[in-house]
């Protein structure tokens, strides 16, 4: 699968929870950042800000991109139906229904959201925040998905900012979109034991795109 540009593409909460291994605790409990997540929603109360450089663009103007890109990638999906498990979502129509139903949710939410402070305009890797303000930084397909438009130091550069300004870093999926491991892991998890930061890569319980299980989980000792 091939995409020429980073896209706007919404995942459920469920879908959220299950790549990233997080609890409804950890939902109403912790301090959370999505970073490029775009259709971060705020779950039953809990303390979630996203950042994307999308949010500074109106409603009107975001439903705009959507209706662009959503025929793009679905026409991607299927030209390459067997790289995908259809588990979960059973068919090609589920996943557009699925993807197409979380965007408008985040839609519905969104003016909201920048009034209240919990939609970010900004762009890894440089975040408007304090040292410290956030428990969990979390990434969603973006880091190591597009290797090919993000490259090695930029992956650095933005796991460090991630971790200035949270305790613990999650990143999901570590395969690129054509399903290879990603040619920047390696080189960031070597980077970031260097420096005294403790990784594991774990498995989760989410799987779409084959071989797409896997998180990697950074901490400040």
């Amino acid at each position: 699968m091939k995409l020429e540009q980073i896209v706007p593409w919404g995942r459920s909460k469920k879908e959220y929870m299950e790549m990233f291994n997080l609890t409804q605790e950890d939902i109403v409990t912790r301090k959370i950042l999505g970073c490029g997540d775009n259709t971060e929603v705020d779950y039953d109360g809990g303390s979630i800000v996203s950042i994307d450089p999308l949010y500074a663009y109106s409603k009107k103007e975001i439903m705009q991109r959507i209706d662009e890109v959503a025929p793009v990638v679905m026409e991607e999906v299927k030209a390459h139906v067997d790289k995908f498990v259809w588990k979960n979502i059973p068919d090609v129509e589920s996943l557009e229904h699925m993807r197409i139903e979380a965007m408008m949710e985040f839609l519905m939410d969104y003016e909201d959201g920048l009034e209240e402070g919990r939609y970010v305009e900004a762009a890894l890797p440089t975040l408007p925040f304090e040292d410290d303000r956030f428990d969990l930084a979390l990434s969603s397909h973006l880091l190591f998905l597009y290797s090919e438009h993000l490259d090695e130091q930029f992956h650095k550069d933005a796991i460090d900012e991630m971790l200035r300004v949270a305790k613990e870093v999650r990143i999901f999926p570590l395969v690129t979109l054509g399903n290879l491991p990603s040619p920047h892991l390696e080189p960031v998890v070597t980077s970031l034991r260097e420096k005294g930061r403790e990784v594991n890569i774990v498995r989760t319980g989410y799987e779409f795109q084959k071989g797409g299980d896997m998180m990697l989980k950074i901490s400040r000792k």
